[in-house]
């Protein structure tokens, strides 16, 4: 038997929760003034987070990442559908909860471990990395996955699907997890919901809501939030201590690309934040959200700066450190400032709604 949900509007995107997201709101008819873009969905998602974690245990033994744990609940339910999480650790229902829905001719979007898909081809495991299912070949043993990360349809064996779907690889196991979301009919109005998404950001970044995508495991150097920056800022001057040379060097390449290539849209997320963020300033015309989306664009520059000078080509390895460990020193400033322009675009947006 096969079935595939068609047509399945699909484009590449930066993230890979938000321009799931993205094209599962334009698949389901929804979006103001045309189908969303990837930043809107962000942006809208309260999606900003940071942790940051070192840990022998971890390879390579850094993790740093710019969002929290929950946007994939967060948009749904902020937009007026609802939405809930199904995992199990039989493989056999986890697959056949996904026919049930690519047979009602919904496609779903579900966690795979990035090792285990064939067609990205990468060592590094990561469990929590959101693809959308979307139809199903019984004679061939194939699945149709759409991914931000590839501009075509993949055709992933089934094998290959189960094994990333059953992964016990960081931040956490998979569990064959999907996504049961019930879009709304029609989208509540953008300044309503962007004061309530910048509010949410802002609290996850100041440590009073919000989960992290990173489970705390109590025997690592980790923080999050604004934290998190002043713990990287004061960690990175440490790491030619901790590391040898080479090891050292595979840090520096890894730390670039979490900030850049990681399905973080550039400058750790919040380069998507800048861009949502112009959006909601010419629909809303806010200043403060306007003001929002320069510092998110310069928050995202300092992440960068620090990219370029972990990876440069043109420097030794203790360079690249250093370089990379004296950019890191301006990351609390800009992220506290980030976090007061959410909360100053919050209160903009949320008194305009109650004039």
């Amino acid at each position: 038997m096969t079935k595939r949900v068609a047509p399945y509007p699909h484009r590449m995107g930066g993230h890979c929760g938000s321009g799931a997201l993205r094209d599962l709101m334009h698949w389901a008819g929804l979006g103001w003034d045309g189908p969303p873009s990837e930043g809107l969905v962000f942006a809208l998602g309260g999606a900003l987070g940071l942790s940051y974690t070192r840990s022998d245990e971890l390879l390579p033994p850094i993790y740093l990442v710019g969002r929290g744990g929950d946007l994939e609940l967060d948009l749904p339910r902020r937009l007026g559908g609802t939405v809930s999480m199904q995992a199990t650790d039989d493989p056999e229902l986890g697959w056949e909860w996904i026919r049930q829905r690519i047979d009602r001719g919904e496609p779903t979007m579900i966690w795979g471990d990035i090792s285990e898909l064939p067609y990205l081809r990468v060592r590094l495991q990561m469990s929590r990395h959101d693809i959308v299912v979307i139809g199903y070949d019984d004679e061939h043993e194939i699945a149709f996955v759409v991914d931000n990360d590839r501009e075509d349809v993949q055709e992933v064996p089934y094998a290959a699907l189960a094994r990333a779907r059953s992964s016990t690889a960081f931040p956490v196991p998979t569990r064959h997890t999907l996504y049961d979301i019930a879009w709304p009919n029609e989208l509540p109005s953008i300044p309503a919901i962007a004061a309530e998404a910048f509010a949410q950001s802002a609290a996850t970044m100041r440590g009073s809501a919000g989960g992290s995508i990173i489970a705390p495991s109590g025997s690592a150097i980790e923080a999050t939030g604004i934290d998190a920056a002043h713990l990287f800022a004061r960690d990175i001057t440490t790491w030619h201590e901790h590391f040898g040379e080479d090891a050292l060097h595979g840090v520096l390449l890894g730390l670039g690309a979490f900030i850049e290539k990681a399905g973080t849209g550039g400058g750790l997320f919040r380069l998507l934040l800048a861009k949502g963020c112009s959006e909601i300033a010419r629909q809303t015309g806010d200043d403060a959200v306007a003001s929002l989306a320069a510092v998110s664009q310069n928050c995202a520059a300092a992440w960068s700066e620090v990219a370029r000078a972990a990876v440069s080509k043109d420097s030794s390895v203790a360079e690249r450190s250093a370089d990379a460990a004296a950019a890191a020193q301006f990351l609390p400033t800009v992220e506290l400032e980030l976090v007061e322009a959410l909360e100053a675009a919050a209160a903009s947006l949320h008194n305009v709604g109650v004039s």
